[in-house]
């Protein structure tokens, strides 16, 4: 029977009856759906041009798929049309990683490398009206989280921190007990990697009155879910942080800092629970102070570097 079907979709595929395919295998219960039946759903996406719904299907077998250059082709490709391009790359990066010399991967690379060459000043621009730290590639090295080294995995981190990947019902679980939309950015990089301890610990910020930008370091970042300590929902997770140390009702806890007075949130202040929360750094023992670090998680991550590769001699001048 399962032969017979997957014949069908490979004809359907070759007719370009792309719907069928959508229509057959969403016909079928979501826990009998293997990662087979998944790749085939989410090239049909690609092909029906519901990029989004062909990423979120990608991501439920995220970590079956990382060894697979197949499933980086074509979450790639769905990135690309989403003109996410960052993410698009990190995935056909992958892809020809684990395939080189792939023509039609090497051709989405060459198509990324010209779009990114297109934006520089309009991307300076928005560095200006948001005051995201600039930082030099060659002075530092720079989040990027879809890279594989972008999390430390040692045996604290998966105790205490990491979790599996949460599925759609988990997300929305979670999201009603914060009583806040999660934002999509996150959710789709705890899909892949669910909470833990990022390599890059620090993100630069600027003082007034001082030409220099002082670090905040976090300690880890909290997954979506409530089995591990360090989880949204966790032992001592966004709600109980919040309780014990009366830091204010803004929005959620994101990341946990060394200090016990510190901690990064997403801030839906000015968004509601319908837009995208911006991040701050809140300090207990200064008055709870709040510290805007980024319009939104995306640049927040990216904008997290490591200290270790830091120079004193960081400027603004890039």
């Amino acid at each position: 029977m399962r032969d017979e079907l997957l014949e069908q979709l490979e004809e359907w595929h070759e007719q370009d009856e792309f719907e069928e395919i959508v229509d057959a295998i969403t016909a079928i219960d979501v826990e009998e759906r293997d990662y087979e039946l998944i790749g085939h759903l989410g090239r049909a996406l690609n092909n029906l041009e519901r990029y989004e719904e062909a990423v979120e299907q990608f991501l439920t077998v995220a970590e079956e798929g990382q060894d697979d250059p197949l499933w980086h082709y074509r979450i790639g490709l769905a990135y690309y049309y989403l003109e996410q391009y960052e993410k698009a790359r990190a995935a056909f990066e992958n892809a020809d990683r684990l395939d080189p010399g792939d023509e039609d991967t090497q051709e989405f690379l060459e198509w990324i490398r010209s779009k990114t060459a297109e934006k520089p000043a309009e991307e300076t621009a928005q560095e200006k009206v948001y005051s995201v730290p600039a930082i030099s590639m060659e002075q530092s090295i720079v989040s990027d989280p879809d890279s594989t080294d972008f999390w430390n995995d040692h045996a604290e981190a998966l105790e205490n921190w990491v979790m599996l990947s949460p599925t759609d019902e988990q997300v929305e679980a979670v999201e009603e007990r914060l009583v806040f939309k999660l934002p999509r950015a996150y959710v789709d990089m705890m899909k892949i990697h669910n909470g833990g301890v990022p390599r890059y610990r620090y993100i630069p910020v600027s003082e007034a009155g001082s030409a220099e930008k002082r670090l905040i370091e976090i300690s880890g970042m909290l997954g979506i879910g409530q089995e591990k300590k360090h989880s949204l929902c966790g032992e001592e997770g966004s709600r109980f942080i919040i309780e014990q140390g009366g830091y204010p009702e803004i929005g959620v806890v994101l990341c946990k800092c060394p200090s016990e007075s510190e901690v990064i949130m997403l801030d839906y202040r000015a968004s509601d629970n319908a837009g995208e929360p911006e991040v701050v750094h809140v300090d207990k023992e200064n008055n709870y102070k709040i510290t805007w670090l980024a319009p939104d998680f995306d640049t927040f991550v990216r904008s997290l570097v490591n200290e270790d590769n830091r120079r004193p001699d960081i400027t603004d001048s890039i």
